[in-house]
């Protein structure tokens, strides 16, 4: 009988004594229609065996996608997450949608503009409570102003560079001559003010519904560290002016005295005032609001 093939695979003892039997069976007839047979029988063997080996399926997960960008305005609302909404004080007009569906910022009010020099405080006032009662925080836009009533929303330009950004009044100051705005040092940085420390800026009020130079003020005429010169001072000026306070506030570096004089209504008659106190007296004043519920007018 001729030999079987060499190329095949391993097969079970059950399929052995198949064969074997087969090959008994075989043996009886003639040879030609037997060797037929037991090809036949190894050829099918030698397909079982190939049908066996399938290639394993390709498990690997598509290469996952980029992650997306950032939006474009995330980053200001965490850092204007105590933004107070300005209500529109008219419909606004249907405006074409812009590539991020950002608002666009509402027109300042005709009427209240301010030019003067601004400048930025933040350590050591960061952590302590603003004239508002909330925790000053440097990183949040919000600034500090004398007469603005609290949650007013105002645009601050830098005049040198045009960069501008939005802020919330959050405190009073500064109390320093030929200064009109103490920006926060995240607001310091988006006009690039920080290097400088002192920049030229102007001030447009953007909220709606609101006058800027009503209610009442009051003007500092002085600041000490020793409440018996502030006392001194009140007495002096009581024979000629009324009501008089003294202001106490703790401030970073230690405790302050403050004098102020009067309690004035409107803005204006209360810088008509002050010039008279600058001209009379020789101080150099400073008109701030009084705020409701503080009749010394705030604790910076």
């Amino acid at each position: 009988m001729p030999r079987a093939p060499h190329r095949l695979r391993k097969t079970s003892k059950h399929e052995l004594g198949r064969l074997v039997i087969l090959i008994r069976t075989c043996s009886r007839r003639p040879a030609v229609p037997h060797l037929l047979y037991v090809l036949n029988f190894l050829f099918l063997l030698m397909l079982s065996g190939c049908g066996a080996r399938r290639p394993i399926a390709d498990r690997r997960q598509p290469p996952p996608a980029q992650p997306t960008e950032t939006p474009a305005g995330t980053a200001d609302t965490a850092k204007r997450s105590t933004n107070v909404p300005e209500p529109p004080s008219t419909p606004p007009a249907a405006a074409p949608s812009s590539k991020r569906n950002k608002p666009a910022i509402a027109p300042a009010p005709s009427g209240y503009t301010e030019n003067g020099n601004a400048s930025w405080y933040g350590v050591p006032f960061h952590g302590r409570r603003a004239s508002n009662g909330e925790i000053y925080d440097m990183y949040k836009l919000t600034a500090a102003h004398r007469t603005l009533p609290f949650e007013t929303m105002v645009r601050v330009t830098n005049m040198n560079n045009g960069k501008s950004t939005v802020v919330r009044i959050t405190d009073r100051g500064p109390f320093v001559d030929n200064r009109i705005i103490d920006l926060s040092l995240a607001a310091a940085r988006e006009v690039d003010s920080v290097g400088p420390g002192v920049v030229p800026v102007r001030v447009e009020v953007l909220s709606a519904g609101i006058d800027p130079t009503s209610g009442f003020f009051t003007v500092q005429v002085g600041a000490f560290r020793e409440r018996a010169n502030a006392e001194r001072l009140r007495d002096r000026l009581n024979a000629s002016y009324s009501p008089i306070f003294i202001q106490q506030y703790d401030s970073p570096d230690g405790m302050l005295y403050r004098v102020r004089v009067g309690k004035i209504s409107g803005e204006d008659s209360a810088h008509q005032f002050s010039d008279q106190l600058r001209t009379r007296e020789g101080f150099t004043p400073f008109v701030t609001r009084l705020d409701e519920g503080t009749a010394t007018g705030g604790i910076r």
